[in-house]
């Protein structure tokens, strides 16, 4: 079972910390209930330019294996968070962040796939991350915890 802390640290780490806050304050007067719904992030869906050259990207970088569904879709499944790859450019995806067991090599892996690093290794409270762009320009967070 998940702890609800992980949750909201990885919550914290996606910068969707006022999640929370978009639930209506009156919900308790509609439901008669003081409890909130369990909204817990679980796919990812990023816009691919070139969906070819993007899945090449993360099949080698983080080794991920992609199911096809069509030429303008491809997704990665059976993890805790899928991840979604769909052809276009808008509208602009949020920054999915990757866990490592070893940062090093997760640059390493990333510099052979050819991925554009923005930010070097970086320290921040709880442990250290980098950031880097895949071949369609979207974002992406790779950390390890301290």
């Amino acid at each position: 079972m998940t702890d609800r802390r992980d949750v909201a640290a990885g919550i914290g780490l996606l910068g969707l910390t006022g999640l929370a806050s978009c639930a209506p304050k009156s919900a308790s007067r509609l439901t008669g209930t003081n409890t909130m719904p369990k909204i817990t992030p679980n796919y990812m869906e990023m816009k691919a330019t070139d969906l070819g050259a993007s899945k090449a990207f993360y099949e080698k970088a983080f080794d991920f294996a992609f199911t096809d569904y069509g030429p303008e879709y491809a997704a990665v499944e059976g993890g805790p968070v899928q991840i979604g790859l769909a052809t276009g450019e808008e509208p602009p995806a949020p920054m999915p962040t990757f866990e490592s067991d070893d940062l090093e090599a997760a640059l390493a892996k990333v510099k052979a796939a050819d991925g554009e690093i923005v930010k070097e290794i970086f320290a921040y409270p709880g442990g250290r991350r980098f950031e880097c762009l895949d071949p369609s320009g979207n974002r992406l967070a790779i950390y390890q915890v301290a």
